[in-house]
């Protein structure tokens, strides 16, 4: 199958590399001196998907016609890279893999008359250079909406564990809680391991875990399962005292093992990029607005991370528990 994959990150690096080992087309969009790294050198993954390397084409967008297009950009950078490549993104099946809930209308906008699915990765992967990926702790990928029969869930399918699911809005929910562990590693410097450790900062991301669940209840959403994760465990965990609610965090920081897990959001930062936030504690906020409530501590953490993304400063634990309001 032809496959183009927008934008050759951690998540995009690691399924390129994992689609052409089986020998799938693929190509990637990249620019610069990360397009002649991977050109020369392929992308090599490590970890939890074991070690492997695999070359593919490199262009700066896709101009050929694709059976299978993942756009895995940050959000932010999603409408952008479908609007470079929007002849070829639009001739075969489109799949928005991003974090936040504006995925496939966002795609829509540019292409609508496409096939538009949406995507949801829920391995972890770290961009150690162009073209070296390390996946630090396996995961799914989950596809919506859509069924296991689907031909582009089976290619997926054939190369990493791929989930079929009809509601994908419920799903998103529930790696918008997931992904309550991006914030605060982008303000602290911290793994999502040490913020958990940390008892201020568990508390403070227990605190925004139960207001994204509670946001999404009062958004008539019904919570997706992934993860060991499902709407009448968020139910309760939204609805618990917070020091029994801290169990999800630790439960979540033990899923991801010994290796320190920085978050995507950190690493944004850390390569001096512009982060997903406003897509992530932001959808939150967002979402709480609409529904006419509010959510204090998405709208700090918000806050603060673009803070970070401004000064380069990093904050100390005490000192974002002292700025998040109680």
């Amino acid at each position: 199958m032809r496959v183009g994959v927008l934008g050759a990150g951690a998540v995009g690096g690691t399924l390129a590399a994992l689609l052409a080992a089986q020998g799938n087309d693929v190509t990637v969009t990249l620019r610069g001196d990360a397009a002649e790294t991977v050109r020369e050198h392929g992308i090599r993954v490590s970890g939890a998907f074991g070690e492997l390397s695999a070359s593919v084409r490199v262009a700066d967008r896709l101009t050929e016609p694709q059976d299978l297009v993942l756009v895995t950009t940050k959000a932010m950078d999603a409408v952008a890279a479908i609007s470079g490549s929007a002849g070829a993104a639009g001739s075969g099946t489109l799949i928005v893999v991003q974090n936040g809930l504006e995925a496939i209308p966002s795609a829509l906008a540019v292409l609508p008359d496409a096939r538009i699915l949406g995507g949801l990765a829920l391995f972890a992967a770290s961009l150690l250079s162009p073209g070296e990926v390390r996946v630090t702790a396996s995961g799914a990928l989950y596809v919506g909406p859509a069924d296991a029969a689907d031909p582009a869930v089976a290619v997926l399918a054939a190369a990493l564990p791929t989930t079929a699911v009809r509601d994908f809005r419920g799903l998103q929910w529930t790696k918008l809680v997931v992904n309550q562990v991006n914030a605060l590693p982008a303000i602290t410097g911290l793994s999502v391991q040490e913020v958990v450790a940390d008892r201020g900062l568990r508390r403070l991301l227990t605190r925004s875990i139960q207001e994204t669940v509670r946001t999404g209840r009062a958004s008539g959403v019904r919570f997706g399962t992934m993860s060991g994760l499902s709407d009448p465990l968020l139910r309760l965990v939204g609805a618990a005292p917070p020091l029994l609610a801290e169990a999800l965090p630790r439960l979540m920081a033990r899923r991801m093992g010994s290796v320190p897990n920085p978050g995507s959001t950190l690493q944004s930062i850390r390569r001096g990029r512009l982060t997903e936030v406003d897509y992530l504690n932001g959808a939150v906020l967002a979402a709480a607005q609409a529904a006419g409530r509010t959510a204090p501590v998405n709208e700090a953490l918000t806050g603060l991370v673009h803070e970070v993304e401004r000064t380069g400063q990093f904050l100390l634990p005490a000192e974002v528990v002292r700025r998040i309001p109680a």
